[in-house]
């Protein structure tokens, strides 16, 4: 059996498998899922993201994003990235760049589910076959963080992601965030051809129905074809810990605030390296005292502006604030952009 068995084949999985075969260590990642993988995201990745997928020599396809622009029909805020372009990467090019690099690195791939996951004195029983570490990279929903008992409390305001993609050529080279008074619509470059549109909500309604709010956007998609609509939700994800005795949870498993400000990957990222030094080191607190630190600014920059924007007449006058104060915007920007 394996040293390290990763629960989860999506992009953090993965990474988490590369840099545990960096350290040495013999990798199997199991997931339920076939081939490559699409998923309901952005599909923007920050600078910090960009740098992290570089280190672990995974090529990527993909159109370079300058910074992030804030619209709302009346007035615009734009800050460029201080550290470097973003990139526009299609879920499915990540996924399969990644899984070629885990293959190339040793790393054995086994399409199938895991169903039982139970922490042993010495090591960790999956489906009755004893192992020496469990990373657990299954999604929002982590069936492994329910079979441990480390299910947080739901949370009360519900939020929840569509997205799709339109056929045309991009109209900027900026992540577009045009705001309503109950969405946010994301659009990215992510080829030459293709932009994609993801709009983040607590309403309940179509997609067709959530763009009715941005007219303008609406406009450029207008006679395009479109591709098929993914969901993903509750996006709030509370997890009460991030180990149980050698089961590890990383990325969107081991907890997650919101995909408002883009920088889940670039955490996820930064999750995947620490629990693999962990690993090699067989050092459960040094992984749980990582998280906090990987997680402080992005969860404290996201829970702030979830909570501005969750009151209404603040919500209508954010853009327009950004727009006064470009200074504020730009920091905040640059923050985000900075490696987790």
């Amino acid at each position: 059996m394996p040293d390290l068995l990763v629960v989860g084949g999506g992009p953090v999985g993965l990474a988490t498998a590369l840099e545990a075969a960096r350290l040495g260590l013999a990798v199997e990642v199991r997931e339920r899922r076939r081939g490559v993988v699409d998923k309901a995201c952005g599909e923007g990745l920050m600078p910090g993201a960009v740098q992290a997928l570089s280190r672990l020599g995974v090529p990527l396809e993909g159109v370079p994003i300058a910074g992030i622009r804030y619209l709302d029909g009346c007035h615009e805020a734009q800050a460029d990235f201080r550290t470097g372009p973003g990139l526009g990467v299609r879920r499915t090019t990540l996924h399969a760049a990644l899984r070629d690099a885990a293959r190339d690195a040793g790393v054995v791939l086994v399409e199938r589910p895991v169903r039982e996951v139970l922490p042993t004195p010495s090591g960790v029983l999956v489906d009755g076959d004893e192992v020496g570490w469990v990373v657990a990279a299954d999604g929002l929903h982590s069936p492994v963080r329910r079979m441990l008992g480390l299910d947080g409390a739901p949370a009360r305001r519900r939020r929840y992601g569509l997205r799709t993609h339109v056929r045309t050529a991009p109209w900027s080279r900026h992540v577009e965030v045009h705001w309503s008074p109950r969405a946010e619509a994301y659009t990215t470059p992510v080829a030459e051809d293709l932009v994609g549109v993801a709009v983040l909500t607590t309403a309940r309604a179509p997609l067709p129905v959530l763009l009715e709010d941005f007219p303008g956007l609406r406009g450029r998609m207008a006679g395009r074809e479109t591709t098929r609509v993914l969901g993903a939700g509750p996006l709030r994800q509370r997890s009460r810990a991030r180990a149980s005795g050698r089961v590890l949870l990383v990325g969107d498993a081991a907890g997650y605030v919101d995909a408002l400000t883009g920088e889940g990957l670039a955490v996820g990222l930064a999750q995947a390296r620490a629990a693999a030094q962990a690993v090699a080191a067989a050092d459960v607190p040094g992984y749980e005292a990582a998280c906090r630190r990987i997680g402080r600014r992005h969860d404290l920059l996201t829970a702030g502006l979830l909570a501005v924007t969750g009151v209404p007449v603040l919500r209508q006058r954010l853009v327009g604030a950004a727009s006064r104060l470009p200074r504020v915007f730009e920091v905040a920007v640059d923050q985000l952009a900075r490696p987790a």
